[in-house]
């Protein structure tokens, strides 16, 4: 009684029509994502009417290889191998195979909430009252769903590296729509959200790969997330001292914490702007000037050596002890710990150069010791400094020779004047000249900029639960600039006086030695040797 035209081929929807004789979901299948396809495209071995027993049941993976891969590894496809007969398989999520919805559909995408409510109903109910749930309630088709957080078939579970909502890769997440410049505008977000975290130490440490320090999620919550302007947000105002105080107890106890995304040129802060616009004036101008003053004062010295050779020194003159034991110890101790900051700091802000690789490695919490440690170095012999001063006679009277004195200033106009080829003779200076003491006093300045700034960003648990947030914003900004201008003055002020000046070339080998190659002190050139140079 069996028809024969069931063995000829047939188009889908013939197909279809002829297995719905017996089986209601060929009309299923007409309108579905697999209405392209023939009965026996899943159905193998059904030719045969009555169908024989034992037929194994369709596997989605005869075509969808790439997602069945991707699922083996998530922790739905774990769940399943490892015995959970509440593991989810594709039926679960996608329904009958039937009648399954096209996966670009509006329909298919809002329904996503509820499919996974089948299991984490919970979660769900938290993510329908945040604003993304909102959203998507309101019909806002680019608001975020469970799978374009946590993925499709490929879910990992959060502490797995590979997951999007592991601590390392929230920052990504979150950025896909929080850094679109379009969906920004569309939506009117704030556009520098992500560029403040990034410049932010959280944003840095992140970078660095920390899994301690806040993320997006750390403040802003994963699920129940909600505008500021919510009472019920965990970054309502009156909510922050608590927020922060997960990580820094007492934060916000006297004050409240301001603002908290804070972009350089953006939302700022008036101290940072001030900050800001005074060492971006100060940097290049007292950078730019030493570099005219060094190019000048090495082609006068050059063109001088080279026409009449180095000038000898006078009897004794250079036996003059320019840095004495305990001083030479200072200098070694400060450069190592000097060196040691510059690219522990420097690692933190620019940590994808090739030269803070290295120190990475080991992650944020080793660059961290080790910049603290060069920190209470540099301050102990600082102090250390002071303290020889008190109780050393010999010290403090070789210190006097690097206090200001009257002369400095002309002097320091007069050489400056020869060097860009204002004045064309040579003028006179002191032994212990504007050079020496303009490189003393900056480190001074320095090391107490860097110590004070250095000392409130280590103790910022401290100085959240004392003083308003702006004074660390402040300190973080003036620490950076400053470092830079510390950086930059050592590598065009003092390297060149002690290894590309043309009279110590290669090295001034005072800071091993004690006394040093130069002729420090230089008289003004004299009417009769200008004679005797010009008859050369």
């Amino acid at each position: 009684m069996w028809m024969t035209p069931r063995l000829l081929p047939a188009q889908p929807a013939q197909q279809a029509n002829t297995c719905a004789t017996c089986h209601e979901q060929g009309k299923k299948l007409e309108t579905s994502a697999h209405a392209a396809l023939t009965c026996d495209t899943c159905h193998e071995g059904h030719e045969k009417v009555p169908h024989p027993e034992g037929i194994a049941k369709p596997a989605c993976t005869s075509c969808h290889t790439d997602q069945a891969t991707a699922f083996e590894d998530s922790v739905h496809g774990q769940a399943a191998k490892g015995g959970n007969e509440g593991a989810p398989d594709c039926a679960v999520c996608h329904g009958d195979a039937h009648e399954l919805r096209q996966p670009k559909s509006a329909e298919f995408r809002t329904s996503v909430p509820d499919t996974c409510a089948m299991c984490h109903s919970d979660v769900v109910d938290e993510f329908r009252a945040s604003v993304h749930g909102q959203a998507v309630a309101r019909g806002v088709t680019q608001a975020p769903l469970c799978t374009d957080c946590h993925g499709e078939h490929d879910i990992k579970k959060h502490t797995s590296a590979a997951s999007p909502v592991h601590s390392n890769n929230i920052r990504d997440t979150c950025g896909s729509c929080h850094g679109d410049v379009r969906l920004t505008r569309k939506f009117g977000l704030p556009a520098d959200r992500m560029v403040s975290f990034d410049s932010s130490y959280h944003g840095l440490a992140s970078k660095t790969g920390s899994q301690t320090v806040a993320n997006c999620a750390s403040c802003h919550g994963v699920h129940n997330i909600l505008p500021s302007s919510d009472a019920k947000s965990t970054i309502h105002p009156k909510n922050l001292g608590n927020t922060c105080g997960t990580c820094h107890p007492g934060a916000g106890q006297r004050f409240a914490i301001s603002q908290v995304h804070v972009s350089e040129g953006g939302q700022e802060p008036a101290a940072m702007r001030w900050v800001r616009q005074f060492y971006l004036l100060l940097i290049p101008l007292l950078i730019g000037l030493m570099l005219l003053h060094n190019a000048g004062d090495w082609v006068r010295k050059a063109v001088r050596i080279r026409r009449y050779g180095i000038p000898a020194a006078r009897p004794g003159g250079h036996r003059e002890v320019r840095m004495f034991g305990f001083e030479r110890i200072q200098h070694a101790l400060l450069v190592l710990s000097f060196m040691t900051l510059v690219w522990t700091g420097f690692a933190l802000k620019y940590p994808d150069q090739w030269w803070a690789r290295p120190l990475l490695l080991w992650g944020e919490s080793l660059r961290s010791l080790v910049h603290r440690i060069a920190g209470v170095v540099f301050i102990v012999v600082s102090v250390a400094h002071v303290v020889s001063l008190v109780v050393s006679r010999r010290l403090r009277e070789h210190w006097k020779e690097m206090l200001p004195k009257m002369r400095d200033v002309p002097e320091a106009w007069n050489n400056f004047a020869y060097n860009v080829g204002v004045r064309s003779k040579r003028p006179s200076r002191s032994a212990h000249s504007y050079i020496e003491k303009a490189e003393y006093w900056a480190v001074v300045w320095g090391a107490v900029i860097m110590a004070g700034t250095g000392l409130m960003l280590w103790a910022n648990n401290l100085m959240l639960a004392l003083l308003p947030k702006v004074w660390l914003d402040a300190a973080t900004s003036i620490h950076f600039y400053e470092a830079l201008l510390a950086t930059l003055a050592i590598l065009v002020w003092h390297f060149y006086s002690v290894i590309l000046d043309p009279e110590v070339y290669p090295l001034d080998t005072a800071f091993l030695t004690g006394v040093s190659v130069r002729e420090h002190a230089v008289e003004e050139e004299k009417p009769e040797e200008e004679a005797e140079t010009a008859a050369r």
